[in-house]
């Protein structure tokens, strides 16, 4: 199973089916939050779909076509973040991560991240990280350039969202740009 300790406060683990209860109340905390950028929370509304939701992850790890971990802080469930599923034939993958009101501004999503490119560059032996989020979503936008991920462009129309459709602006990072962390390396 994945497990990473990124810090001393700060976690990645696999959500597991013991997890439900609380992903869900994390969720539906951060549902008015969430909303503005996640168009699947409207089909995320019990416990029994953070269950299928789970579930899901974990036949996609078992599968090895990639994982979505929890973001733990000082013991709580702070958010998730997750490879969408692996594009092996091209080494590449897209990655998606949100974190809960509580817990936002404490660096979290750019950790996480952080953890997961390198991840994918060293351990998967990837190419490319992909991030795309909405082009009014500065926040999401903050972490992938706080990483020095590259902006590849606006696909527009590109996600409908409860009602209307919302352009994303296209970021990745290549292995060769990567800059690689010795301590990552080294736990």
């Amino acid at each position: 199973m994945f497990r990473w300790f990124i810090d001393e406060d700060v976690e990645l683990r696999l959500l597991t089916h013991s997890d439900a209860e609380t992903l869900f109340s994390l969720l539906d905390l951060n549902r008015s939050l969430l909303e503005e950028w996640l168009p699947w929370l409207q089909y995320h509304r019990s416990v029994e779909d953070s269950r299928a939701f789970i579930r899901s992850s974990l036949e996609n790890y078992a599968a090895n076509k990639g994982f979505t971990s929890g973001v733990w802080y000082q013991g709580k469930l702070a958010g998730v973040i997750g490879y969408h599923p692996i594009n092996w034939a091209n080494r590449k993958v897209g990655l998606g991560y949100w974190v809960g009101q509580e817990f936002q501004g404490k660096g979290l999503a750019k950790k996480a991240t952080r953890a997961l490119v390198e991840h994918a560059f060293t351990q998967l032996k990837l190419n490319r990280v992909e991030i795309l989020c909405a082009t009014g979503n500065t926040r999401s936008q903050k972490v992938a350039r706080g990483l020095g991920f590259k902006e590849e462009g606006i696909l527009r129309q590109n996600e409908w969202l409860y009602d209307h459709f919302v352009d994303h602006v296209a970021f990745a990072m290549l292995k060769d740009d990567w800059k690689f962390s010795s301590d990552f390396l080294t736990k």
